[in-house]
């Protein structure tokens, strides 16, 4: 059933088929076409943290499945089955995969949901819709992929070519289980690479029926396959491994230097990183609709939990509307994401995806306390079961605070004065991340200032968190290289090859 027809389940009907769905999870590991157990037969529990019931126990993999899989991969890229597979064949299959991931958009979403805490009715507006969207716009673009033949001399001719660069790695995050990992394995395979996912270990379990459906649209064994696990273990030896061509990972800074360096330390492969984000909003004083961009920057940062890379949490508003700014925002943005049972459709706060997870955002609050910052709302967690934390905002706050440098990954805005655009684009700047921005002014030339000199691969005018499958997703400094989305998405997954014939005379 599709994402659209579930729109009217009620949280009784939701929580039964989170019932039926436990019954039937797989936890195994997918490789070559099938779900087979790890050789040592290590397993990690995975939690759900509205109630933190376990959900399952899931297969984890150690050095020797990822390096089975490594070589399941290998041999059925060799094999041309899915690599020299004629183009418009390719695209038939990733047709048919998108549709079959929508009609099992029931499964999809209640799976997420219970991993992560995601709220039901974001998977069915934004994930699971988005995830199929991914993948027909590359499917779109397997057989509009072109070489190109230079002007040499007469008597040779130059091609230069586009080929799948071989086996890839993919490690995804767990903030959206589902979209990410499409994110990356779309592209991948409509380049007609090999695929190994490795899914962020809070929230595996929809990334084993993606693998599932793959095969069941026509994929061939071995192309798609997923190995669970911790990532200190199975992520590292992913992206250690000599027979891995490319690494692609969106997660921590941290964690994307160490894949930088595990491709050094072993093949020299390619990494593409998609890491954190400290991202501002720039509010003018000349905003023009101020109901607007109040609204964008709570929903920049309280949606998704705050669990989002790109989350506007540096709120910048020039002096002159910034008492009125706080106001409304309080006004508006106090009550406006209420937490709850994220299996109800009413419910659009979710917890936060463990408890370490919601300890370390309440342990940034308390800092930010220290720091001086005012606390004008939230601030704790709600007398709920579950890793809840409440919408929570600062304000009086400067870019030295601990707040308005880390990535706290949780719904806390921090609310800055500045006094002039030269002021504002200084402290949007100031900082290691570069992933996105936002910019909110009424002036066009004040506009493309901003747009040109705010250090972001990411900048909305008038609007945040927008945008459609034509537009790069990725950033600037310790926010990544990677580009996600968007035809250079697909293209990364490529390399090129320059033919040079020397024809007889």
């Amino acid at each position: 059933m599709s994402s659209e027809a579930l729109s009217n389940y009620t949280h009784d009907q939701w929580q039964d088929v989170a019932a039926r769905a436990l019954k039937s999870v797989e936890t195994r590991l997918f490789i070559d076409g099938d779900y087979r157990d790890s050789k040592s037969g290590g397993r990690f529990d995975t939690i759900n943290p509205a109630n933190r019931e376990v959900i399952a126990s899931v297969v984890s993999a150690d050095e020797s499945d990822v390096d089975v899989a490594v070589q399941t991969a290998r041999s059925a890229f060799r094999s041309g089955s899915w690599s020299r597979m004629a183009p418009r064949d390719r695209m038939e299959i990733l047709y048919l995969y998108a549709k079959l991931i929508d009609e099992h958009a029931e499964q999809f979403a209640v799976l997420d949901t219970l991993d992560m805490g995601k709220p039901i009715s974001d998977m069915l507006a934004v994930d699971v819709p988005a995830s199929v969207e991914t993948i027909q716009f590359m499917a779109e673009y397997i057989d509009k992929m072109e070489g190109s033949v230079t002007n040499t001399e007469s008597d040779v001719m130059h091609m230069v070519l586009r080929e799948p660069i071989g086996v890839v790695g993919a490690v995804s995050p767990w903030n959206y289980p589902l979209l990410m990992a499409v994110w990356k394995i779309a592209p991948a395979l409509a380049a007609g690479n090999a695929v190994i996912l490795k899914p962020a270990e809070q929230a595996p379990l929809s990334c084993l029926k993606l693998a599932e459906l793959f095969v069941e649209a026509g994929g061939p064994p071995g192309i798609f396959n997923v190995v669970n696990g911790v990532g200190e273990i199975t992520g590292k030896a992913l992206a250690l491994h000599n027979d891995v061509d490319k690494v692609t990972f969106t997660g921590s800074t941290e964690v994307g230097k160490l894949m930088l360096q595990y491709a050094g330390q072993s093949n020299m492969k390619r990494v593409s990183l998609e890491c954190g984000g400290k991202s501002p909003q720039v509010f003018m004083a000349d905003v023009g609709d101020m109901d607007r961009a109040v609204s964008a920057a709570y929903h920049g940062i309280y949606a998704n939990m705050g669990e989002v890379c790109n989350a506007g949490s540096r709120v910048l508003v020039e002096r002159p509307i910034y008492d009125e700014f706080i106001d409304r925002f309080i006004a508006d943005g106090k009550d406006a994401y209420v937490p709850g049972d994220p299996l109800d459709p009413q419910t659009n706060l979710g917890p936060l995806v463990t408890d370490d997870a919601q300890n370390r955002v309440l342990s940034y609050i308390d800092i930010g306390k220290q720091e001086g910052a005012q606390l004008k709302f939230g601030g704790d967690a709600p007398d709920i079961n579950g890793a809840y934390v409440n919408p929570t905002l600062f304000t009086d706050v400067n870019n030295d605070m601990q707040i308005a440098r880390e990535e706290i990954f949780g719904p806390v805005a921090s609310i800055l004065p500045f006094d002039g655009i030269e002021e504002g684009i200084s402290i949007a700047n100031d900082t290691i991340y570069g992933l996105a921005a936002g910019v909110w002014t009424s002036d066009l030339n004040k506009a493309h200032k901003l747009i040109k000199e705010i250090e972001a691969g990411v900048i909305w005018v008038n609007s945040f968190d927008e945008g459609d499958m034509t537009q790069p997703f990725g950033g600037y400094k310790q926010s990544g290289n990677a580009r996600d989305k968007c035809i250079d998405s697909l293209i990364s997954y490529t390399q090129q090859k320059s033919a040079w014939l020397r024809l007889s005379e």
